[in-house]
């Protein structure tokens, strides 16, 4: 597997937000979206087989593992490598961007799958059979560019009942969009979803690399 870079850090999204997890990188994504913060993960990388990541994983002490991107689901070895990190009893998240089928993701890792808005370029790429496959301790993540993100990201919500299905996380491209105004908006129209913030661009520069 080629893999960007393998680090210990703060988890700084989703509901496992503020817990010390270690993040496989993988290189490598079908998606050029528009706000883009890890460009560098399209080519850079190192083959590792599956046995040294394991090993590189261990010295972290972490049970929580973040297996993201790139797009995880574009290196073909990926499932294995998360069946071998459940088999170690590691709690898995797969950070995917929606536009591959997920049933290849093994069931007891948990998917936090993007539905990309039109802001991001990518929206029409979308594999929308995916919403069928989500489970309740799965998690769907929406970013943020623009108000009209956020109006489209409403409808979505409500067409496909989202709230009934799986938890939704709403946050926004850092130093583009107020967090407060979202924070308002979501307020002003009872939206049952979880906002979150990049923690980790608070804690360290925004520009920082492998935290």
């Amino acid at each position: 597997m080629k893999i960007n870079e393998i680090f210990k850090s703060i988890q700084g999204e989703t509901s496992y937000a503020g817990l010390p997890c270690t993040f496989i990188r993988i290189t490598g994504c079908n998606l050029r979206c528009s706000y883009c913060d890890t460009t560098y993960a399209y080519d850079e990388g190192t083959e590792m087989p599956i046995s040294s990541i394991l090993e590189r994983v261990a010295r972290y002490k972490t049970k929580l593992i973040c297996i993201t991107g790139g797009e995880p689901l574009a290196d073909k070895d990926t499932p294995a490598l998360i069946n071998e990190l459940l088999f170690g009893n590691y709690t898995v998240l797969v950070e995917t961007n929606g536009s591959y089928d997920i049933r290849a993701i093994p069931q007891r890792a948990i998917k936090i799958m993007d539905i990309k808005c039109p802001d991001s370029k990518m929206s029409h790429l979308m594999h929308w059979q995916n919403i069928a496959y989500l489970t309740k301790s799965d998690e769907l993540k929406f970013v943020l560019h623009s108000r009209g993100d956020y109006e489209w990201a409403k409808e979505v919500i409500e067409k496909y009942r989202l709230s009934e299905i799986t938890k939704i996380l709403i946050g926004t491209v850092f130093d583009i969009l107020s967090p407060r105004m979202v924070a308002q908006w979501i307020l002003e129209d009872n939206l049952n979803v979880r906002f979150q913030l990049q923690l980790h661009k608070y804690i360290w520069d925004p520009q920082t690399r492998g935290v």
